[in-house]
């Protein structure tokens, strides 16, 4: 699946499914609430903390989803075209940073 038929069948979902969008600040606090839940895996799994039981069945994958999901759905009411932010981002990176990575003893 591309960016742009990601957007397009989370904008159907929405329309179907979810009836409507939330408000755009409602699905900032949403997307704030799933990045935490991917935060408290990666603590548990790959830092220092450790799972709790309750927390042992949790799938990585799918909080990234539920993120993804969240921001398309915040691109989508905001007529963001992530594909082409993608890539002017990804431009702007390349230009700025050429060898700044290259340059630095912390990643050899």
């Amino acid at each position: 699946m591309t960016i742009e038929e990601a957007q397009q069948t989370v904008d159907r979902w929405i329309q179907t499914t979810g009836v409507r969008y939330f408000n755009e600040l409602t699905n900032t606090a949403i997307l704030m609430e799933e990045v935490g839940e991917v935060a408290r895996i990666m603590s548990r799994k790959y830092g220092e903390q450790s799972f709790k039981k309750s927390d042992e069945a949790v799938d990585l994958g799918d909080e990234m989803a539920d993120v993804l999901f969240v921001l398309i759905c915040l691109a989508n009411q905001t007529g963001i075209d992530l594909n082409a932010a993608l890539e002017k981002n990804l431009e702007k990176k390349s230009i700025r940073d050429a060898d700044r990575h290259h340059n630095n003893p912390k990643l050899k």
